[in-house]
């Protein structure tokens, strides 16, 4: 009997440090957070911008958002609708040449499309480690992008590299910019990326 107490102890404290699979680790992230504050232009040309994750190998993994005009473009008169991107090529470039948009059928860019902001005000996107087809994504480092278009060929975008194993913290994001445009600068302001 004593014997018996003793080995289920024993298979109890094995058990017990075995982790538990898919388990965070404390303090590990388990979502990526992306926001900023988005201050509408005035004028076309403008208020334009993609949300999206690449891996270590450049290729993107999920978009997280892009504006509606960017992909459904708009009709003038009769005439069928023409992809923004394509009427406007300084139309978040950087996102439509990774995406590899011009391969994807309007189904698959109206997944991750959503209208324009028509207000000020904070803009949030979550990633929640998983591709386009919602299918966990293997751990390792990635890349977050915040691209927008401030005005015509005036483009900015925000990037940071963070590991899906890392813990919970702000992800450093660097900016460049094509052509500085005074007037619309303050389309995207307070970029932030944090893994929670």
């Amino acid at each position: 009997m004593r014997q018996k107490k003793f080995f289920i102890a024993i298979l109890a404290a094995m058990l017990l440090a075995i982790p538990v699979m898919g388990q965070s680790k404390k303090g590990q992230g388990k979502s990526l957070e992306v926001s900023f504050n988005y201050q509408k232009q005035a004028g076309p040309g403008s208020n334009q911008y993609a949300v999206w994750i690449e891996n270590d190998k450049g290729e993107v993994v999920k978009t997280l958002f892009v504006t509606s005009f960017t992909t459904k473009g708009r009709a003038r008169g009769n005439a069928q609708p023409q992809r923004g991107y394509v009427m406007r090529p300084a139309c978040v470039p950087t996102w439509v040449k990774a995406s590899k948009a011009s391969e994807k059928t309007d189904q698959q860019l109206d997944a991750v499309t959503g209208a324009t902001p028509q207000a000020d005000g904070v803009q949030t996107f979550t990633w929640n480690f998983t591709d386009q087809q919602g299918k966990a994504v293997p751990q390792g480092n990635y890349k977050v992008f915040v691209e927008a278009t401030l005005y015509n060929d005036s483009d900015i975008i925000y990037s940071g590299t963070f590991s899906t194993k890392g813990k919970a913290e702000n992800v450093a994001l660097t900016s460049t910019i094509t052509k500085s445009d005074e007037q619309h600068k303050n389309m995207l302001t307070n970029v932030k990326a944090v893994l929670k």
